[in-house]
């Protein structure tokens, strides 16, 4: 039985892997922008990539109404077959997400009646799926990418015949396995039922785990981000994580938390997120919601952009429409722009994303720092990231001088436990000054103490 790790992206001969290659289809309709489709097209290259596949050819199709049953017409599809055919290719991938009946359509006109071409046809949602099956390293991850695949081939089990007997072993195979895709509906539904029975049981054990974090008193951090921002690579260059950072699209899926110490002495929680990607499917938000949500229960946004990238802004309203979408929208956020070693980086554009967004790259006049400009590669401007934050955390704090009876020592203890920022501490023979940074709460506890 294949499983969401088992089986492999590349064709095997001799002794060396050989990418699939495949040919990446776009369509143009009179809604659709010419540019904003070439760059999907970008994007879905990188994910052929992820996956292990490697494009050969990209055709693009200006329809003004699209076809109803193949969505790109005869024409493009007899010269899609006649690109297939001749040169040997097995996957068509499109930058949209296909019905069932199209996928058998286009697989049906493309062989043409010759039984012995092997194509198989898959969209943009089908390429995500199989790279979280590919990625997928945790029991969590690996049962969250197995209802996502579930539920997204339920559908698309009508139509597929014989093909359905044949065990996955490319891209947009990967994942529940052969019995799981030849079981009839009934069957697959039990099992959808039987992965989100497990996964609340799952989702059970975390909000265990927040709920510990939240007696913590301890700050939490969400780092969010598009997906190859380098928020792992951050996460690691701040806490020495250790965790996997590649530069591809989704290299970890799993959430990591790490204590991080900021410059004040307040500890933070960090927490590593799964990236966002434009049309990211819809199952997938669904069986990731529980790993989506540390961003919603987190008390501040870090979020973290490709200063490198040309798309930072598109990808910047992507991230904080999913932010929204998730419930997490409106909370203090840092926007912190990684990557700015890069010559690629436009420094122009980030400026105007900067003064669109009406955030401050510098401190001063009681302002708290909202941009910052890093490189976790090479550990640039980490520093002032670290300060921004403080920033973010003394927000609706005070600096306060407590005057403590030495007899009364416990109340320093508690301003330790209740993780205040202690600034300093003078021992005198009767009382002992404190000067601290605390929240309106721990001002309450403390109140007796503080010298107005």
């Amino acid at each position: 039985m294949a499983t969401a790790t088992e089986s492999t992206a590349f064709d095997r001969t001799g002794d060396e892997a050989t990418p699939i290659r495949a040919i990446l289809v776009g369509v143009v309709t009179r809604e659709d922008d010419a540019d904003e489709v070439e760059r999907g097209l970008d994007e879905l290259a990188r994910l052929l990539d992820t996956a292990g596949g490697e494009v050969f050819a990209r055709l693009v199709q200006n329809k003004s109404t699209p076809d109803p049953r193949t969505l790109i017409g005869k024409g493009k599809v007899r010269e899609l077959a006649d690109l297939c055919r001749n040169n040997e290719i097995g996957l068509v991938v499109f930058d949209c997400d296909l019905s069932p009946m199209k996928i058998r359509n286009l697989e049906d006109d493309i062989r043409d009646g010759d039984k012995k071409m092997e194509i198989r046809v898959i969209d943009r949602s089908m390429l995500i799926l199989d790279i979280f099956a590919l990625h997928a390293v945790s029991a969590e991850g690996k049962l969250q990418v197995e209802l996502a695949q579930l539920e997204y081939s339920a559908p698309r089990l009508t139509g597929h015949g014989t093909e359905m007997s044949r065990l996955g072993g490319g891209i947009g195979t990967r994942g529940p396995g052969e019995t799981k895709l030849e079981s009839d509906r009934r069957h697959m539904k039990r099992r959808v039922d039987a992965l989100k029975d497990e996964l609340s049981v799952v989702e059970k054990n975390r909000r265990t785990m927040r709920a510990s974090r939240d007696r913590s008193g301890l700050p939490r951090v969400a780092i969010v981000g598009y997906t190859n921002a380098g928020k792992s690579t951050l996460l690691n260059a701040l806490t020495g994580a250790g965790i996997l950072a590649e530069d591809k699209l989704f290299a970890t899926l799993d959430p990591t938390t790490r204590k991080f110490e900021l410059p004040g002495g307040e500890t933070i929680l960090l927490t590593d997120t799964v990236g966002f990607i434009r049309k990211l499917p819809h199952h997938l938000v669904s069986a990731f919601r529980s790993t989506l949500e540390e961003a919603v229960y987190a008390d501040i946004i870090l979020l973290l952009l490709d200063a490198s990238d040309p798309e930072c802004a598109a990808q910047l309203a992507v991230t904080e429409e999913l932010l929204d979408e998730l419930g997490a929208g409106g909370k203090p956020t840092l926007y912190v722009f990684n990557k700015c070693d890069r010559e690629a980086t436009d420094t122009v554009s980030l400026m105007g994303i900067v003064a669109n967004k009406g955030l401050t790259s510098e401190e001063g006049d009681g302002r708290t720092r909202t941009a910052v400009y890093i490189s976790a590669l090479t550990g640039q401007g980490l520093d002032d990231l670290a300060t921004a934050l403080q920033g973010f955390v003394r927000l609706g704090k005070r600096r306060v001088t407590f005057r403590i009876p030495n007899a009364e020592g416990g109340a320093l203890s508690r301003l330790y436990s209740e993780q205040a920022a202690v600034e300093s501490v003078d021992y005198g023979d009767e009382y002992m000054t404190v000067v601290a940074t605390v929240d309106d709460r721990v001002y309450g506890l403390m109140r007796k103490y503080a010298q107005e």
